[in-house]
């Protein structure tokens, strides 16, 4: 890769990164759910307009915006607000990419490598350290929120791979524009069901402008500019020379939670994150001999934050060859 390419990677993976602080930034005055629902309408107005249409039909792109934007940025905002630090947050919700693989072993039986088993035992121990480490200072229950919003994105990448999503010019931005119109409308009802219309009335009717800048933020900069620049590098280089470098999320996510929060993991929850990207890393990152041949045709991912992991073809005979297991970052996540 050229320096300018490694350049916007990096920057990609620091605005990703910094995307849970301006998540958090932004719950402090509106609820969660009312939150995602306006962060998706900024999403997907006007860029439906602007973006094609991948060509799915809308059960396929209903179902993927169901798993990968509704379900996992309602259950991570949720988390956050129920106090997850946004660093961690930004470490756990890697998890989706070991997730990925386990549930596309079991659905679409692709094979995992002996390097994706290590991989997803190493990110499980590291998932335990971590709760065993929260479990010492703080309540479980955003963890276990935040574990969940990690399985429904796996779902989400899974049901991307199957339905062939990826394929063609701009289909990752494409898919996510056009499978984000399955939220706000959703989030909104859940947020007047459980966040009650005075809160709803309230946070409209006083709006601040950290609250502001922060959808504006994880709208256009961590989603939409986000995934145009990702896409462009994709085109340019095979997978295996940019998904790696989703894995920096974590540390500039940690990092600006830090600066902002005075966020301080401790020693478990250090032990478990350093467990957890270890896994990531082994079940992604492939010997330079094996990664031009073991990728096949080169795709684009759906959503920020993504990494690809190779999978080897089922015994019988698969509806399509399995290249890849795509996997999607927080903004990662979250987007």
């Amino acid at each position: 890769m050229r320096r300018r390419d490694i350049a916007l990677a990096v920057l990609i993976a620091v605005v990703w990164g910094t995307n849970f602080v301006a998540i958090r930034t932004g719950l402090d005055t509106v609820p969660p759910l009312l939150f995602l629902a306006v962060r998706f309408v900024v999403v997907c107005v006007p860029a439906v307009l602007l973006v094609r249409r991948p060509a799915l039909p809308w059960r396929d792109l209903a179902l993927i915006g169901l798993f990968t934007s509704l379900g996992q940025f309602a259950l991570l905002y949720l988390a956050l607000h129920l106090g997850m630090p946004p660093g961690l947050s930004s470490l756990v919700l890697q998890a989706q990419v070991l997730l990925t693989v386990v549930i596309a072993a079991g659905w679409l039986r692709e094979r995992p490598t002996p390097a994706q088993r290590v991989g997803v035992a190493l990110g499980g121990a590291g998932l335990v350290t971590i709760a065993a480490g929260r479990g010492m200072s703080a309540p479980l229950l955003p963890l276990v929120v935040l574990v969940l919003a990690a399985v429904s994105w796996a779902v989400g990448n899974v049901l991307t791979r199957r339905a062939g999503a990826l394929t063609g010019p701009g289909a990752g931005l494409g898919v996510t524009v056009w499978s984000g119109l399955v939220v706000p409308l959703p989030a909104l009802a859940l947020s007047f069901l459980v966040e009650g219309p005075a809160a709803v009335a309230a946070a409209l009717a006083h709006v601040q402008w950290s609250a502001v800048l922060s959808t504006a933020y994880t709208a256009y900069l961590s989603s939409l500019v986000g995934y145009g620049i990702w896409n462009t590098l994709l085109s340019r280089h095979p997978v295996a020379a940019v998904t790696p470098f989703a894995m920096l999320v974590p540390v500039f996510g940690m990092a600006s939670a830090a600066v902002a929060f005075g966020e301080r993991p401790n020693l478990l929850e250090l032990v478990g994150g350093v467990l957890l990207l270890a896994g990531v890393a082994v079940a992604v990152l492939r010997r330079p001999g094996r990664a031009r041949g073991a990728l096949g045709p080169r795709r684009r991912p759906p959503r920020s934050g993504l990494v690809a992991v190779d999978v080897d073809p089922a015994p019988r005979p698969p509806r399509e060859p399995a290249h890849l297991a795509q996997l999607a970052r927080p903004d990662g996540s979250p987007r």
